[in-house]
């Protein structure tokens, strides 16, 4: 990946969108952007600690977010205060679209968890996914979702996402 140009920002907005409505939004340091994908780095952007059971995010957490322009997934790393790698935590989305100084993605409901180790690969909000009638009202949306899904847990699975994030 290119360096950023003299004129590119360094700084971006990421917003994550659901069901038409901005479900969160936090400033992320953009680290480059090739016409393709774009790779940001933020901290936490939740408030406190998040605990899922198999993983924690925690104030001080660093994240490295990669999206495509092209793909229906984003890839984000990560890693504790302390810079251990804790996993990848992927969403499925709509390809993200960049404008000026602000990434949009559209959360599809459906993520991927891979831990560090590669022992623990988990699908997660399934049922959400199921519950938001994609499949009825963008079939074609849906169709793209579930690959991604599938697609992302072969990768994590057998050796993780490593080429992918290269």
């Amino acid at each position: 990946m290119s360096a950023n140009s003299a004129e590119e920002p360094t700084g971006l907005t990421v917003r994550l969108v659901k069901g038409g409505r901005t479900k969160i939004r936090y400033p992320a340091e953009l680290l480059g952007d090739d016409g393709i994908r774009v790779v940001v780095r933020a901290p936490w952007a939740g408030s406190g600690t998040r605990d899922f059971g198999f993983v924690r995010f925690e104030p001080g957490d660093v994240f490295t977010e990669y999206y495509w322009r092209d793909r229906w997934y984003a890839v984000k790393e990560v890693r504790a205060a302390d810079g251990r790698v804790k996993g990848w935590y992927c969403d499925i989305t709509r390809p993200a679209v960049r404008t000026g100084a602000e990434l949009v993605v559209e959360d599809l409901d459906l993520d991927l968890w891979r831990s560090a180790d590669g022992r623990d690969v988990r699908r997660l909000d399934e049922d959400e996914f199921a519950a938001s009638g994609l499949t009825r009202t963008d079939p074609v949306a849906a169709a793209h979702a579930v690959a991604a899904l599938d697609a992302l847990e072969r990768l994590a699975r057998t050796g993780g996402f490593g080429e992918l994030l290269a």
